[in-house]
């Protein structure tokens, strides 16, 4: 199963609105989901990469979109090979 991994922080409202699509995405195509706060958990070279890009994902380690969710685009990057 793919991994996808959402950097967030307290008080985003863009979090909220990329939580809600990865949601829905994941509905039909379904992925394993990390949610990580940035303020929290999250690792120090992570926090300098993405401080001011939140929300910030990750599938299988890569980033691959920040600030909006692009449902189309992730369910396409979700059917392709590893």
């Amino acid at each position: 199963m793919r991994k996808l991994t959402m950097y967030t922080r307290a008080g985003c409202h863009l979090c909220d609105e990329a939580l809600a699509a990865l949601d829905a995405v994941r509905a039909t195509h379904p992925f394993e989901l990390q949610v990580i706060d940035l303020d929290g958990p999250a690792g120090a070279d992570k926090r300098e990469s993405y401080d001011w890009e939140v929300p910030v994902v990750e599938l299988d380690g890569r980033k691959v979109m920040k600030y909006r969710v692009d449902m189309a685009r992730l369910v396409r990057l979700l059917a392709a090979p590893f």
